[in-house]
């Protein structure tokens, strides 16, 4: 059986849809209930916060997800990830099954070149310190022996309705009702942005491979490339020009003074005025896997999520 705890998110919901396609047995687990109509599917709720009812949820588990997101916010992360990862940590010791943790690159902080797995924690920003401390507890649990378990870590993604994605909802959804997108940060500097459904897809084959466990994994994502020329290829796929105005860090927070999810983006705004080079070549040559490019993620949406107006 495959546990998914924090179910309802996109890369949940992608990853999901991968297990219900290979016919497995899957038991979504979350606070608020997540539909679905597959017959080898169910539902339980779960606090993550709560030990017990995790214990619970994941009975009979064979392989465990942690892909839960939380408030975008860095006193609540600090408050309840520690306790979530230990949560699972012991839930993990106690029914044998193996984790998958999906995973962000916080921790790595400011880094001058690619990030690959072997990149050092120097963290830039209070969520990243958080970010670093819970994947050291994940993997001190490893290297003792104790578990068997994977870090799958993932750049910024796109590929969703989400709001969590600001390339969806700033860029994608603005193109197709022919308005000029918004872009936060330098748009000469270099970005990657994993495809949601590349995510599932990708946690899913380590999954279903015990003999990727016990290591970080960086998912497969297409190559960097400047927010110019990712703004080009999404104007082109809507057929429009690829205006913009660009989103300065002094304007986040402004913007944040009202809504204290913007203002949680603005320690993490290095990422959007240095370079950010994520590399994923270890996973893509171990799993013979593509990356999605830009251009076939892009027309995909615009023919799904973000259709033309």
């Amino acid at each position: 059986m495959h546990t998914i705890l924090g179910a309802g998110g996109p890369v949940a919901n992608a990853l999901t849809q991968e297990l219900i396609n290979a016919n497995q047995t899957v038991r979504l687990v979350s606070r608020k209930p997540v539909q679905t109509t597959a017959a080898n599917v169910t539902w339980q709720k779960a606090d993550l916060l709560n030990y017990d009812e995790v214990l619970s949820a994941a009975k009979g588990s064979t392989v465990i997800y942690l892909v839960a997101g939380l408030v975008y916010d860095a006193a609540i992360w600090k408050q309840q990830w520690p306790v979530i990862m230990k949560n699972v940590i012991n839930v993990t010791k106690a029914t044998g099954a193996r984790l998958i943790f999906f995973d962000n690159v916080y921790m790595y902080g400011l880094v001058n070149g690619a990030m690959t797995e072997d990149t050092p924690y120097k963290p830039s920003s209070v969520k990243g310190e958080i970010r670093a401390g819970i994947a050291n507890m994940l993997m001190d649990e490893v290297k003792a022996g104790n578990i068997r378990a994977t870090i799958a870590r993932a750049p910024d993604f796109y590929g969703t309705d989400s709001t969590n994605s600001f390339i969806d909802m700033m860029v994608l959804s603005n193109y197709a009702k022919k308005k000029p997108a918004q872009w936060i940060g330098d748009p000469d500097k270099k970005h990657n942005y994993i495809y949601i459904p590349d995510a599932g897809k990708a946690v899913f084959l380590l999954g279903q491979n015990p003999d990727s466990d016990n290591q970080i994994w960086h998912l497969p994502t297409a190559p960097a490339i400047t927010g110019r020329q990712f703004l080009d290829i999404a104007a082109n796929t809507y057929q429009i020009k690829p205006k913009f105005m660009r989103i300065r860090k002094f304007m986040l927070w402004i913007f944040g003074l009202f809504k204290k999810v913007i203002m949680g983006t603005v320690e993490m705004y290095y990422q959007f005025d240095h370079d950010y080079i994520f590399d994923s070549s270890k996973f893509e040559k171990a799993f013979n896997f593509k990356p999605t490019s830009y251009a076939d993620g892009l027309k995909h949406m615009s023919q799904t999520f973000y259709k033309p107006i």
